[in-house]
């Protein structure tokens, strides 16, 4: 099971990925409503540098040279500045006023902005490594806690997410939708 940071190269692939995790908070991060467009904007983001669904904060899981898995980490203290790249996209597409995005990560917390693994792959552990290794990143970092969010409504996710040790710490609202936003420590 090969993991390894993600290259530029990744963005096709990476992007359905993401979007697949995502659903409609990708059309919010993009400004777009087809989903083709969507993921070139999602591809373009992952392609670029300082920017919270980059290549850099990414790790993927790559079966048989297909990136069948990816895990997009960063501390939350950066969140804000990875924001930024985003939001100038949606300024440049709407102008200055009404563009916002929603506040995931808590300011203490290392976090796993996405989680996901291909339909044709799911079952199989490829989630739960991805996680691990995010673990292990938190803690060769120094950082003591790792955060992620859920929606309500995936009880699947949340049952991993509980097996693995994570806990609720809140309830938040992410693109009008409930999230769970569960934390756990190294």
């Amino acid at each position: 099971m090969t993991i390894r940071k993600a290259l530029k190269k990744d963005s096709q692939q990476a992007a359905v990925l993401i979007y697949d995790a995502i659903h409609d908070i990708g059309e919010a991060l993009t400004g777009e409503t087809d989903p083709d467009k969507i993921l070139q904007q999602l591809a373009a983001f992952f392609q670029s540098e300082g920017n919270r669904l980059s290549f850099e904060n990414s790790y993927v899981k790559v079966e048989d040279g297909e990136v069948v898995g990816i895990i997009i980490l960063y501390h939350g203290k950066d969140a804000e500045k990875l924001e930024e790249p985003i939001i100038a996209h949606l300024q440049s597409k709407f102008g200055d006023e009404g563009v916002d995005t929603d506040k995931e990560a808590d300011l203490e917390d290392f976090y796993i902005d996405t989680l996901s693994v291909s339909p044709e792959h799911g079952g199989r552990g490829i989630g739960t490594a991805l996680i691990e290794c995010a673990l292990l990143e938190a803690k060769e970092r120094g950082y003591p806690t790792v955060s992620l969010n859920v929606e309500e409504e995936n009880t699947g996710a949340m049952r991993l997410y509980s097996r693995l040790g994570f806990r609720v710490r809140k309830t938040i609202m992410i693109n009008g939708k409930n999230y769970h936003y569960l934390v756990r420590g190294i």
